[in-house]
């Protein structure tokens, strides 16, 4: 992928930040946003100045219904595409399987949390403007930005549906959901290529060329900003609490145990976890993995869950127990209303405690000038072919 968009950073044993109510400060988003564009790629930019190829990037995500109508749909299609990769199911019973997992959300949405809204459609909706400020910024109007989700409205086929008409003929696919699975990234190129197939109507291919950007949790930059963004927020707001006493659960998306041989980025998300707490584990020592888990019936999934991991710092001496969730490129119901729950279970049993959420990387400018500058090549070389 992309090449590494911070600065290097010295190692925490050598180097011990030290931030917060013992001085000092933590990094400033001009330092997050250094050395972003490398002069490699500068070059590939030049070399490409002249081409008239156009580029369309399809940004990717899951989406999350914005009316309660739409959950019966929504879920036979995550049905479809994701659980029966780890759960035979019969096909007949996925409307089924739809209806009652749409009663299940009209009650947690609805009721438990004041009818909730997810968020995450309008802050993709931000992605996918400021991604594609930072490409024409560097390309001009050549680059085109799109998005489109696979469970609700845009979906990706009328999304290339309309890439089509505009004229493009060079695709990037790229998902933008951190973790890259059979659940999860994936499913983008599962999409595309059945989309690719119904639209070309036994014609030949309307696309030239096709390149893809897998999972950005392991680029440094990314890794960095998510260690940044929690001791911002412990200087801002926690500076009174002595960082020993500081509860911190790294939130990642949970995956069952098995899942009939397919990747479900467990693997993925146990390493994303590591390097972050390798940048903070020094300074604060009490951090946990917590698994965000679907309950499925007869199967076994991720440990332990958030619920579990804060109860573990907790016994541990934390006063403040603060929830940062690393799995996502945005919040969702699962990093709001998970993560909320989780909270509620925890002050039930110690009320006297402080409890954070804090949000996923969003529309944080420093986001979203190193997803673009993680496009840069791919778009360089969809460029460069005639």
């Amino acid at each position: 992928m992309g090449p590494t968009l911070l600065p290097p950073r010295a190692n925490s044993r050598d180097a011990p930040t030290d931030w917060g109510r013992h001085g000092g400060t933590a990094p400033t988003l001009e330092l997050i946003l250094m050395g972003t564009l490398s002069d490699p790629q500068q070059k590939l930019s030049e070399a490409v100045s002249q081409s008239s190829e156009r580029v369309a990037v399809l940004l990717t995500s899951y989406g999350e219904v914005e009316n309660y109508k739409g959950f019966i749909d929504y879920n036979r299609r995550a049905s479809s595409y994701i659980a029966s990769k780890f759960i035979p199911i019969p096909r007949w019973l996925y409307p089924v399987i739809a209806r009652i997992l749409a009663v299940q959300d009209w009650y947690k949405w609805g009721y438990e949390h004041d009818h909730f809204i997810s968020p995450q459609n309008q802050l993709m909706e931000k992605q996918r403007a400021g991604i594609e400020q930072h490409l024409q910024e560097q390309w001009g109007d050549r680059i085109q930005v799109f998005k489109a989700f696979y469970f609700c409205p845009p979906f990706i086929e009328s999304v290339l549906a309309e890439i089509q008409q505009q004229g493009f003929n060079k695709l990037l696919i790229y998902p933008l959901l951190v973790v890259n699975s059979v659940f999860t990234s994936s499913i983008a190129v599962e999409q595309v290529n059945q989309a690719m197939e119904h639209l070309r109507q036994g014609q030949s291919p309307w696309l030239k060329a096709v390149r893809y950007i897998p999972s950005f949790a392991n680029q440094p930059a990314y890794i960095e900003l998510m260690a940044h963004q929690v001791e911002a927020k412990i200087t801002h707001e926690l500076r009174e609490t002595f960082p020993t006493q500081i509860g911190i659960v790294l939130a990642v998306h949970g995956g069952p145990a098995q899942a009939q041989g397919l990747l479900t980025g467990a693997e993925e998300g146990q390493t994303l976890y590591e390097q972050v707490q390798a940048k903070l584990i020094n300074q604060y020592p009490l951090i946990s993995i917590g698994w965000i888990n679907h309950d499925t019936p007869l199967m076994k999934w991720s440990e332990p869950d958030i619920t579990h991991a804060g109860q573990n710092l907790i016994q541990l001496g934390a006063k403040v127990v603060l929830f940062k969730p690393i799995g996502w490129a945005t919040d969702n119901y699962e990093t709001i209303l998970d993560v909320e729950e989780a909270i509620a279970t925890l002050r039930r049993q110690h009320p006297e405690l402080t409890y954070v959420r804090m949000e996923c990387a969003n529309d944080d400018p420093a986001f979203l000038h190193m997803a673009a500058a993680w496009a840069n090549p791919q778009v360089a070389a969809l460029l460069s072919r005639g």
